[in-house]
């Protein structure tokens, strides 16, 4: 679980919806405070029990570099509502979700897609689909295929126990004992309790199931041949960090090892992990710039 270290909006960060053919979608939308807006926009998806304020720590940096930059709540996640339908909530349905938000920051044109660990996965199948032209791709702390070790163990309580016992009893028996072992404050913690609670039951069972048993995908994701980084935190508990790092290569991506980091590197090390998104950002643009001047 993702635990954002504040929840006042930094300037240049406001609340508000998408509208698309998928449905709405809560956002938070940063823009610089200053200057203007000259690069590509972003989009940064957020894992499984996560929400937009996950990205927080990050949003008002990675504006600053000239772009747009917006996080959301997936369909069914905290502020963003969903059907009671759980094919509603496969990593492919997912991933059309992305694609029509993408279209929409986007204007039409290409953007950068972030997805942290479920939503890796997510954000996955929105590049594999086709349907979207994205500038970059990159993986923050999501491995090739189902995670394992302590954090399959949750998503696998999720899966199996919230359909019966509800969202109270597994907020209860997990994620808040993991929240108070991390010291937060009342404020946090009560920040949460509510988004836990906010989850559609049917939603979040099913993306539990879909983190562990999703295939990888690795192969079919270098065929499209989008530029991709890799990142994540040098202490990641999430998928091994052998598997994220043997993913790169198999991508022939860029990797970037976050010192001090352990799953949720924006939460964690916001100043790092901005940087290095920024950076590989920058040289993404400039690879398709060289790319159209060859075309002319």
């Amino acid at each position: 679980m993702s635990t954002p270290r504040f929840l006042t909006l930094p300037p240049g960060v406001t609340p508000g919806h998408l509208e698309t053919p998928q449905g709405t979608f809560a956002a938070l939308e940063a823009l610089p405070v200053s200057g203007v807006v000259e690069r590509s926009p972003a989009l940064l998806v957020p894992g499984l029990t996560g929400s937009k304020e996950d990205f927080l720590a990050v949003l008002q940096t990675l504006a600053h570099s000239g772009r747009r930059v917006v996080a959301i709540d997936l369909r069914g996640q905290y502020e963003t509502p969903g059907p009671e339908e759980p094919g509603a909530y496969t990593c492919a349905a997912l991933g059309a979700d992305v694609d029509a938000v993408a279209q929409v920051v986007g204007g039409g044109e290409s953007i950068h897609l972030v997805g942290h660990s479920f939503g890796g996965l997510v954000a996955r199948e929105a590049v594999i689909d086709g349907r979207t032209k994205f500038t970059s791709f990159t993986l923050m702390s999501a491995g090739p295929a189902g995670i394992v070790g302590r954090r399959a163990r949750d998503s696998r309580q999720i899966m199996e126990e919230v359909p019966d016992r509800g969202l109270e009893h597994v907020w209860h028996t997990g994620l808040e004992r993991e929240a108070l072992t991390g010291g937060v404050s009342d404020e946090i913690l009560s920040f949460l309790h509510k988004r836990m609670l906010a989850n559609s039951p049917t939603g979040l069972a099913r993306m539990a199931e879909q983190v562990l048993t999703m295939r990888d995908r690795t192969d079919e994701l270098r065929e499209i041949e989008v530029p991709a980084l890799v990142l994540f935190g040098e202490q990641d508990d999430g998928w091994p960090t052998e598997s994220q790092v043997e993913m790169s290569v198999r991508l022939q991506a860029e990797c970037v090892v976050v010192p001090g980091a352990a799953h949720s590197p924006a939460v964690e090390a916001p100043e790092t992990t901005a940087a290095a998104l920024i950076r590989f950002w920058n040289a993404a643009e400039a690879r398709l710039l060289d790319t159209r001047s060859d075309l002319v």
